[in-house]
């Protein structure tokens, strides 16, 4: 897909210093050379995909952004245990994201099957549902892979929709992810399954990747994304109150889940076909509309029906309607996960098949990047260790990070780099002398230095 940005404008405008562009443009994680990776089920090395991750090239006009991405992300994908036969493929998508959203005064927008927003890595963002549903004439679940179609075609919607988030659990590979048609994507929270204070997965025990981002409970949560109607999208915490005063709290659904046990009506009461009774295969939680919205007056830390807030965040001091990837006590996720049931703003398909307007190429490897080595909360587990250790970045990685792992006369071992979109770092210690050596994290000409302790 190709398209022309106007010579003549290229020249005469003048980019602006990276505080004065919108985080709509700076956020987005780019790469022009380094190439994905996958697991296969069987065997815990990764296998390059030779497809460049994170996004290729942003784009910008006054009103747009254009994203140019492949759709894949920095950690490794897969496996997907459910019996999935894709794989993750490139996307060679461009997504138009606007510039100056706007709140949707008129009929609410429900999220829809697909894409509803893309993180900050170019990875796709689905909303709760995975296509599936209930056919109560013939007390079955329809439509999704493996059932016959809900009534009214493929594409119809039952009175009752599975939450993909409970029901596919099987297929997510350790980063809380999977491919629909090769169109790799989160319905959720993308941190890794196995950072989560209660595992409901194992898969990282057998296929270790990570994520795009790692929780930390003692400070807001990084920009992860943007909804398809250009509000940005949070990780799980932020400022307790929305002015961006107060702690640093869990943001919280105000969805929960009804008391029921039976499936007759809405939760606003209107009498509907009769799903299952809830039960050990149909329990509750298993539909979306086994959820109520529940109002919070007053509580700046509960998020309103379309899963955000006005709030006042580091990239937004002025303060942004923003959504957040909502997650339990126990970090786990929590319905409706990031956007929906219905988009805040005007929300609209933006994926694009060509760029019709002049813009300007932001070249975010020009910029100076703001993050410090000092500031970052690093985990150096196990310590001591054996025979494999682990470097935990408990943020969103804006910039490549240097490891060094050097012994106590200062000699280099080994060295490795968390890439740009991923949180985690490996050495093969193994092979290592007993004793005191060092983990030297590095960027932007700072580093740190960590002791650890290899025992036998």
């Amino acid at each position: 897909m190709k398209h022309f940005i106007l010579s003549i404008l290229s020249i005469m405008l003048v980019v602006p210093i990276f505080g004065q562009l919108s985080p709509a443009v700076t956020s987005w994680l780019q790469n022009t050379t380094e190439t994905g990776s996958y697991y296969m089920q069987g065997n815990s090395t990764a296998i390059d995909n030779g497809i460049l991750y994170n996004c290729q090239r942003i784009e910008y006009s006054d009103e747009y952004v254009y994203v140019i991405t492949n759709g894949i992300p920095s950690y490794p994908t897969g496996p997907f245990l459910d019996g999935n036969p894709s794989q993750a493929e490139s996307q060679s998508a461009i997504f138009q994201i606007p510039l100056n959203p706007d709140q949707n005064t008129s009929t609410l927008i429900p999220t829809n099957p697909g894409n509803i927003g893309i993180f900050v890595n170019g990875v796709a963002l689905f909303d709760y549902r995975d296509g599936v549903g209930w056919n109560s004439t013939t007390n079955a679940l329809c439509g999704g892979p493996g059932n016959p179609p809900c009534p009214g075609g493929p594409m119809a919607e039952s009175d009752w929709m599975r939450d993909a988030i409970p029901a596919e659990r099987a297929g997510f590979d350790c980063s809380k992810g999977h491919p629909a048609m090769g169109n790799y994507h989160h319905h959720q929270n993308p941190s890794a399954f196995k950072l989560d204070l209660e595992l409901v997965s194992n898969i990282c025990n057998l296929y270790d990747a990570d994520g795009l981002y790692a929780i930390d409970s003692t400070q807001h949560s990084p920009l992860i994304g943007f909804a398809y109607d250009g509000f940005p999208i949070y990780g799980a915490y932020g400022f307790e109150n929305s002015d961006g005063t107060g702690e640093i709290v869990r943001i919280k659904s105000s969805y929960q889940l009804r008391n029921i046990t039976e499936r007759t009506h809405h939760a606003d009461g209107t009498d509907v076909d009769d799903g299952p009774d809830i039960d050990a295969t149909y329990f509750l939680g298993y539909f979306r509309e086994d959820y109520r919205y529940v109002a919070h007056p007053g509580e700046d830390d509960y998020l309103d029906q379309h899963n955000g807030r006005f709030a006042v965040t580091p990239e937004y001091p002025d303060g942004t309607y923003a959504y957040y990837a909502t997650v339990d006590e126990q970090w786990n996720s929590t319905y409706p996960y990031v956007v929906g049931p219905t988009f805040y703003g005007n929300a609209l398909n933006r994926e694009v098949s060509s760029i019709n307007e002049p813009t300007t190429i932001y070249e975010g490897s020009s910029f100076v990047t703001d993050i410090n080595i000092f500031s970052l909360d690093i985990t150096v587990f196990p310590n001591p260790a054996a025979d494999l250790l682990a470097v935990q970045i408990h943020d969103l990685v804006s910039a490549a990070i240097q490891l060094d792992l050097i012994d106590s006369t200062g000699r280099l071992i080994d060295s490795k780099v968390i890439e740009k979109g991923s949180t985690i770092g490996y050495f093969d210690t193994q092979t290592l002398y007993p004793g005191a050596y060092f983990i030297k994290a590095s960027v932007n000409g700072q580093s740190n230095p960590i002791k650890i302790v290899i025992e036998k």
